[in-house]
């Protein structure tokens, strides 16, 4: 007996679970056969099915061909598998099980619910690229066959829900088929239901939340589905272009009774989401397959996420932060309190404030995206500008200025490129070290065009504080850097920025303290944090902190100066000329006192500081 295994891999395997050297097109042609009503077709079908890309004749050498290679297969035992004629293969179902079979066979309701949403979690054979258009067309019927069944197993097993262990079994099944049909309101309000009535929807009417925000459809023309209030029908018009929401379960550094707890929450808070109609909720089965996967992002992005919620757990509680993935933008941050004495009783409360805050930002950013999306060119150029960004070298700014214009050319008003634009200006001017007044008076007209274009985005208001630092006017700087973080106190990139500019105000104490928490929302810190952070360490004379932030980046370029002073200040001659001999092997034609004219300081004791370590490293 051989059986055939149709979800996830593909593959035949004995009846003690050894595999089966069998050809790919084999398999198919198998599992095609079994899904059929009769389990028999002509060959000249299958060859179209398998060899639909090539000419007729071609196709029917390639099927005797195939055909030969079975009754080879293992000395021709595989061969029991079917039976052939001169014009037809019949499945041998005598001889073949599968795993399919679960989809026909009757027995206990919720056990079989249970072993359909196993099965179908899987993927039915997600490990073959389809080779023809015909291959493709039935993989995708099946599927399709496979949710509706998914779904009246579930519904059936509805009658035998007795306890909360068969309330998990309902709840996981219909996060299955929510993840591929939000649109689905039966089993939707069925959620809602199973997780004791979710306050979510109705507190989003209530005014608590942004409740949902206008979503694409397919093509155009389409009207705009109900909302909670509304009709909740089934949907049958043009499909709805959702992000995709990802909650990945918390890591912990120690597997304890806290942390499984904190799973469970990460699992309300999941089911409480899907009352939103503006995202699709990923089921908790791939979120934990993406969790675990050492690729991430490969993974996120296959799966066409937008939306990340990252969870950690530690003694401090539980830390969660919402990620937009096309720019890796972290749009919300926070801390709850847990305990595992406390936790029972406030799992509730906390599933409910973290799924509050989580639907009010997703709305908002929302709205953001799909004017992004709205313009692809234009969005599609940004992107590259904005990944460019991530290194601070002349080459790559002056190459993301130029995506950044042709994002432009594409969408005259689109702020979020004045603003990339408006950083490029600076970027350029701080690795150039030369004083250019012209480059900062660029970027405060790009950053001015974002704002007007633009008011209630922070970013805007970021670039702008930036430049009105480096052309020295370091209380406007901080005026608007405070507006900008007013308007986004969660988005990391603010946050650094105005602990940037609170280095040059005289308060690096304040400086540290904010961009430790830009780095606690953005724990793998880019490189412009790290440099941020060393020189408030060296200001607040913490100089061997400040080295240790230097050796932290990827790239030392930028900071090899504040790195010479610090070794400088603490007697290490041999590493203060080391440090000193890479700044001026980037920049030659570096000036103590030209650099220190024009660097913006509000107390003149900085100054003379950092003019102290510099002359002490030999510039």
């Amino acid at each position: 007996m051989l059986h055939l295994q149709t979800f996830g891999d593909l593959r035949l395997i004995e009846t003690n679970g050894d595999p089966v050297r069998y050809p790919i097109k084999g398999l198919l042609m198998m599992a095609h056969l079994y899904t059929g009503p009769s389990r028999e077709l002509s060959r000249y079908e299958l060859a179209q099915f398998l060899w639909n890309d090539v000419e007729p004749e071609q196709a029917r050498l390639n099927l005797r061909k195939l055909l030969s290679r079975i009754r080879e297969t293992d000395g021709g035992r595989a061969e029991i598998a079917f039976d052939f004629t001169a014009a037809t293969v019949r499945l041998n179902t005598q001889a073949v099980s599968s795993d399919l079979d679960i989809f026909r066979a009757g027995g206990v309701p919720l056990e079989r619910l249970n072993a359909i949403a196993e099965l179908t979690q899987r993927g039915f054979i997600g490990n073959i690229k389809p080779a023809t258009k015909p291959i493709d067309a039935w993989i995708r019927a099946q599927r399709d066959i496979q949710a509706l069944q998914l779904r009246q197993a579930l519904l059936d097993a509805l009658p035998d829900m007795h306890n909360p262990g068969d309330a998990r079994i309902i709840s996981s099944a219909a996060l299955q088929i929510l993840e591929r049909d939000p649109n689905d309101e039966q089993v939707r309000a069925l959620l809602h239901q199973l997780s004791g009535g979710s306050s979510v929807s109705e507190r989003l009417r209530n005014g608590e939340a942004t409740a949902r925000v206008e979503v694409k459809r397919s093509e155009s023309g389409g009207e705009a589905p109900g909302d909670a209030s509304g009709d909740t029908g089934r949907i049958s018009a043009l499909p709805l272009i959702l992000p995709r929401l990802v909650l990945l379960p918390p890591t912990s550094k120690h597997a304890d009774a806290g942390l499984a707890l904190a799973n469970a929450l990460i699992e309300d808070v999941t089911i409480e989401l899907c009352a939103l109609r503006n995202v699709s909720i990923v089921a908790p089965h791939t979120a934990g397959q993406i969790r675990r996967d050492s690729e991430k992002a490969a993974v996120v992005a296959r799966h066409s996420i937008t939306y990340l919620l990252d969870t950690r757990f530690s003694e401090e509680g539980l830390f969660a932060q919402l990620i937009y993935f096309p720019t890796d933008e972290i749009i919300w941050a926070n801390r709850f309190a847990m305990t595992p004495n406390t936790l029972p009783r406030q799992r509730r409360l906390i599933a409910q404030q973290l799924t509050l805050s989580v639907a009010s930002e997703l709305a908002e950013n929302e709205e953001e995206r799909l004017r992004f999306e709205a313009n692809p060119q234009a969005y599609h150029s940004y992107l590259v500008g904005s990944s460019l960004m991530s290194k601070l070298t002349l080459p790559h700014i002056r190459r993301a200025r130029k995506a950044f214009k042709q994002s432009l050319s594409h969408k005259p008003d689109f702020s979020p490129s004045f603003t990339g634009l408006a950083r490029t200006f600076t970027s350029e001017w701080l690795v150039t070290a030369q004083g250019n007044d012209e480059l900062l008076h660029l970027a405060e007209q790009h950053a001015l065009r974002a704002i007007e274009r633009d008011p209630s985005s922070a970013a805007g208001h970021r670039e702008l504080g930036v430049t009105k630092l480096y052309l020295g006017d370091v209380d406007a700087s901080v005026a608007a850097l405070d507006l900008a973080e007013e308007l986004s106190p969660h988005f990391a990139d603010v946050i650094y920025s105005h602990a940037d500019t609170l280095v040059h105000a005289s308060r690096p104490g304040d400086a540290l303290d904010k961009i430790t928490r830009a780095i606690s929302l953005n724990p793998i810190a880019p490189d412009a944090y790290l440099w941020c952070a060393a020189g408030a360490s060296f200001f607040l004379e913490q100089y061997e902190q400040a080295i240790a932030y230097v050796e932290a980046m990827k790239d030392k370029a930028p900071a090899h100066r504040i790195a010479a002073a610090s070794c400088a200040m603490i007697g290490d001659r041999k590493r203060a000329l080391f440090h000193r001999q890479r700044a001026e092997s980037i920049n030659p034609v570096f000036d103590v006192e030209k650099w220190l004219a024009i660097v913006p300081f509000k107390e003149q004791w900085q100054k003379e500081l950092y003019r102290e370590g510099l002359l002490r490293a030999g510039f």
